[in-house]
């Protein structure tokens, strides 16, 4: 009896040592405590990620996204699923990102309509309600039009838009896209005037261009490079100060009908929401600045023609600034601005 006694005794002072030990090490300042963002952190990321994409799919961001998903995943341990948000020429999307609880579940592909829909009234948020993880992305416009189209050149087309004002229809990626922009810049610097057609995005621009819907479309070498090699496309000239390497042999606008308008282009990025934890936040820019590393991805990026510019959080943050700041006075430059 004395000996059973005896050792519940030793147990009972046993777990009363552990329980004191574990009291005393877990109290602050002793260095063993988490607190509730740290622990979250600790097991970041322990579940899917989202990745929301503002465009539909089939276009240049939704390429993008998903190959830079894939690769991402075998740094995070994690499923990344992209979930694509349409409307509002990106408003949607970037909106959803926005509003998104920023524990770093939620990543938003950053788009260059996020500088341009502010200044356009056509959205209430602006690059400041989001942290920057990485730039993935730049590409220039690319004139295209149907095979089958009268117009060999962009001298060609250009002059028919000349004796026919109005009559060409001009697709893009919605009202305040990039590619929106893009061909309201043309229709300035040359005089010229276009009827502006908007989709909800390039991917749907591009197949109502393929269907005869419009005429032509200025969006990205992706968004038609494989339409261009299976001869149903035919791009014209490149909007930019150097040729495509995406599409070989095509001349620049300049080269071509001596328009010198070096339209900036489009770029495309990460970010979450403004308060996400600086933790969190590193570790996303690590693995999607990996992702943007990884041969895979690398080789789906050129397949698709889609122009590799790879910043750190901190680079994008001032790329996101100079576009919003730029295009604040491009807008009303271009007679476009409803704020």
């Amino acid at each position: 009896m004395k000996s059973t006694r005896w050792r519940s005794w030793a147990a009972l002072a046993v777990a009363a040592a552990i329980l004191a030990a574990v009291w005393f090490l877990t109290r602050p300042g002793n260095g063993w405590t988490l607190n509730a963002e740290q622990r979250s952190t600790a097991a970041f990321p322990n579940r899917p990620i989202t990745l929301v994409v503002p465009y539909a799919v089939g276009g240049g961001t939704d390429i993008m996204a998903r190959a830079l998903a894939k690769a991402a995943e075998k740094q995070l341990g994690q499923p990344v699923v992209v979930v694509n948000r349409t409307g509002g020429g990106g408003a949607i999307g970037l909106m959803e990102g926005a509003d998104a609880r920023a524990d770093g579940y939620t990543v938003t592909c950053m788009v260059t309509e996020l500088a341009i829909l502010p200044h356009l009234g056509l959205l209430p948020i602006t690059y400041e309600q989001f942290k920057p993880i990485a730039q993935i992305n730049h590409d220039p416009s690319a004139i295209t039009v149907r095979a089958d189209a009268p117009w060999k050149t962009a001298a060609e087309f250009l002059d028919y838009v000349k004796v026919h004002p109005g009559e060409v229809k001009l697709g893009n990626a919605g009202t305040g896209s990039i590619w929106h922009l893009a061909a309201a810049t043309l229709e300035k610097e040359s005089g010229l005037a276009f009827t502006h057609i908007p989709y909800e995005g390039a991917g749907p621009a591009v197949s109502a261009l393929l269907s005869g819907f419009v005429d032509a479309v200025p969006v990205s070498p992706a968004e038609v490079k494989t339409y261009v090699q299976q001869s149903k496309l035919r791009t014209l000239a490149i909007n930019d100060s150097v040729p495509s390497e995406a599409l070989t042999g095509i001349p620049t606008l300049k080269e071509a009908t001596g328009l010198d308008i070096n339209f900036a282009g489009t770029w495309r990025g990460l970010a979450v929401p403004r308060g996400t934890s600086d933790e969190v936040t590193d570790i996303l820019t690590e693995a999607f600045m990996k992702a943007a590393e990884d041969s895979e991805f690398k080789e789906q990026m050129k397949e698709h023609g889609l122009g590799l510019l790879v910043k750190d959080g901190e680079g994008f943050g001032r790329q996101l600034k100079e576009s919003h700041d730029l295009f604040a006075q491009l807008i009303p430059e271009l007679g476009l601005s409803r704020k």
